[in-house]
């Protein structure tokens, strides 16, 4: 029988990674199964993030995004800086983030550039996640990614 580790204090203080049986430390993933925030927390829901601005009108000018990188690397990296922006203007940190939500266009071709970033970002914070492949995304069909993420950031 596997011996489930006890939860481990997520950084912030405000949740708890669990592991359950099956947990193996030498396994290297972006994700953990399940964080449990603590009663003290304040939960923050970010929209969907993208290469794009945050920023635009509706309907969407697709002028507005022509200066969006075309490669993975350019879109993930912009839209982590944009995650940021939301993170701080929430009062909350990386370490806050508990769950991410990742929508791709070619999770094949984009996921491991995706994961790398993702892993350097965070600097061993490992939020619980899911991907998700879709044929496009809303904003402009140019954007290979977009990432929604919920924190819970201490009272």
């Amino acid at each position: 029988m596997t011996t489930v580790p006890a939860p481990r204090p997520v950084e912030s203080g405000s949740a708890e990674i669990l592991h359950h049986e099956g947990y193996d430390e030498a396994i290297v993933s972006p994700f953990v199964p399940a964080i449990r925030v603590v009663s003290n927390a304040r939960l923050v829901f970010i929209s969907g993030v993208t290469g794009a601005p945050v920023y635009h009108d509706h309907p969407h000018v697709p002028e507005v995004f022509d200066a969006v990188p075309a490669d993975i690397a350019g879109q993930v990296a912009n839209a982590f800086d944009h995650l940021d922006l939301a993170l701080q203007a929430a009062g909350a940190r990386r370490s806050d983030v508990v769950n991410l939500i990742r929508f791709f266009t070619n999770v094949g071709e984009d996921q491991d550039t995706v994961n790398r970033h993702q892993g350097q970002w965070f600097g061993g914070h490992i939020p619980t996640s899911s991907s998700v492949e879709v044929v496009r995304l809303a904003t402009d069909h140019r954007l290979r990614l977009e990432i929604q993420a919920v924190a819970a950031v201490p009272a």
